[in-house]
């Protein structure tokens, strides 16, 4: 196997995580109302603004590791797994809440690190 193989596979495999991530967020988000979603909009809204003081390159990482043979893939199969392991502990749990636990966590990780 070719080095030119394994980027092809690599990206293939991104993309792949990339159509699995957008088809799990537009589920979510049609099995709200428009109501909801606004409310909910406007709660993680809140918490991004909280979570880019403390990671402001993330958004760049994020685009890197899909450019990136494998690294988006790896990402997104840890979240995957980090979002079963949360939705088996949390049985009525939404995706909503798995968003709102993980930006809490990511702040408070980022505050601990700073003290």
């Amino acid at each position: 196997m070719s080095y030119a193989d394994i980027f092809v596979y690599g990206w293939s495999l991104n993309l792949l995580m990339f159509f699995i991530n957008l088809t799990i967020g537009i589920r979510s988000m049609n099995s709200k109302t428009k109501e909801q979603l606004l409310q909910e909009n406007k709660i993680l809204s809140r918490l991004k603004f909280e979570f880019d003081k403390y990671y402001p390159y993330r958004k760049y990482e994020t685009i890197i590791s899909y450019l990136m043979p494998f690294t988006a893939f790896f990402r997104v199969c840890y979240r995957l797994l980090e979002m079963k392991m949360f939705f088996s502990k949390n049985i009525e749990a939404t995706l909503f809440d798995y968003m709102i636990f993980k930006y809490e966590n990511d702040i408070n990780i980022a505050k601990n690190k700073l003290d």
